[in-house]
């Protein structure tokens, strides 16, 4: 079996790659002090650097229907409320830091960032029956440094946000500079926008381009009872195109990998996050150790799975980390149905209605192999003929006659069956 598999997966590495196939070793450098954050993708092995301080707020676009606003949390940003009254304006006062309230984005969704947090309705604003609009009604502080504010205000949002923000020059706030950030659908899931500047910027490749980001955000330490707000390196997922299991397995081993169930699987964007390190003390000097216990699958909406586990992290004076990595898809759905025959298939879910059917004979057999398509009702939708000779074979499915919905995939050979869900999406 594992002769026919190699031969296969060296024909078709486009396709996926062989678990027997060595690790693909990245190293991401976040540069010293970790001024730069990463964008990284598996299916062509990619980095897009961006530098950290090159953008303030992240407003959210996939449609107009859709608001949110994050701040660049991997600057080491934070963002207070200091004011539910817009009126007060004028009267934001530094020294009243102790008296503002914190706030953060969300580390497990990219779909809510600080300012959706704060106190109006819509964290930074309300929603007006009359005009439709959602109007300011919050007055926020970003700190960078200890000398170093910025007061701004969404005033208003229609299809866009129109801002208002002014600069602490350490003695008092200088001039209001108002701007219009559009939004709107796009390959992009955020428009990324300069205080600086004044203007929007490029940071992230296309939402399809990129599948892991590397850099700094804010992260619990603490508990969900009584949490402790925390600046950590670590990774977050793109979750419009990967979800992610972790799981608990040596990480460097010879074993065959298993894709975990599909309910492993989470859209959490800090599945991996930063607890795949821990800073020890007691080293000379003192280092990051690296859990080697702690492996995670990817899975991509291409119905691509990689297995990765980090093999180094280097803390600020480079800011470089490593990891491991490699394309599991050939041997994760496989499973035998007897001695003699295994099958599987992808992706799943699958989006186009189309999966790649593999399967493995050991040795070739007199009965025919049959894999069948049935709906939840039991109602036989499909079926196909397979070989029975001897060998490794994938063929393509077109499904598009059936519609969305829950499947059962059946592989008969002989007396034997197999029977796996499939999602059409």
């Amino acid at each position: 079996m594992k002769k026919n598999l190699l031969l296969f997966a060296s024909l078709f590495t486009g396709l996926f790659a062989s678990a027997q196939e060595d690790y693909t070793a990245v190293t991401i450098p976040l540069q010293p002090s970790y001024t730069n954050q990463v964008f990284f993708q598996f299916s062509t092995n990619t980095q897009t650097a961006a530098a950290v301080d090159s953008w303030d707020l992240a407003f959210l676009r996939i449609s107009s229907m859709d608001i949110g606003i994050r701040v660049n949390d991997s600057r080491g940003t934070q963002v207070f409320e200091a004011s539910n009254d817009v009126n007060d304006w004028a009267a934001i006062d530094v020294t009243e830091e102790a008296n503002w309230t914190p706030l953060y984005n969300s580390e497990t969704t990219w779909l809510t960032g600080a300012f959706d947090t704060g106190s109006a309705d819509y964290g930074w604003g309300n929603y007006n029956p009359v005009n439709h609009h959602v109007t300011g009604a919050v007055i926020f502080v970003l700190k960078y440094s200890a000398e170093s504010y910025k007061k701004l205000i969404i005033e208003d949002y229609f299809g866009g946000y129109t801002i208002k923000y002014a600069t602490w020059n350490g003695t008092a706030w200088g001039d209001d500079v108002t701007s219009v950030i559009p939004n709107g659908t796009s390959n992009y899931t955020f428009n990324f926008f300069s205080l600086d500047t004044d203007e929007t910027v490029t940071v992230s490749p296309e939402d399809s381009d990129w599948d892991l980001a590397f850099g700094r955000y804010y992260g619990n330490i603490g508990t969900d009872e009584e949490p402790t707000m925390y600046l950590v390196n670590g990774v977050l997922n793109n979750s419009t195109t990967v979800i992610v299991a972790q799981m608990d397995e040596t990480a460097v081993t010879e074993d065959e990998p298993t894709a975990p169930a599909e309910e492993a699987y989470t859209e959490e964007i800090n599945t991996i996050g930063d607890d795949w390190k821990t800073f020890n003390m007691e080293a000379t000097p003192p280092a990051y150790d690296i859990d080697p216990e702690t492996t995670y699958y990817v899975k991509h909406t291409d119905g691509n799975i990689y297995r990765v586990y980090f093999t180094s992290f280097e803390g600020s004076s480079t800011g470089n980390l490593s990891f491991n990595y490699k394309n599991i898809t050939a041997t994760a759905g496989l499973e035998d149905l007897n001695n003699n025959v295994s099958f599987g298939f992808y992706p799943n879910p699958t989006t186009d209605k189309r999966i790649t059917l593999m399967y493995d004979l050991k040795n070739s057999v007199a009965e025919k192999n049959t894999v069948s398509i049935y709906s939840v009702t039991g109602a036989k939708v499909f079926e196909t003929e397979v070989t029975n000779n001897s060998g490794f074979y994938t063929k393509e499915v077109n499904l598009s006659s059936l519609t969305s919905g829950i499947y059962i995939v059946q592989m008969q050979s002989g007396n034997y069956t197999e029977s796996k869900k499939l999602v059409i999406r």
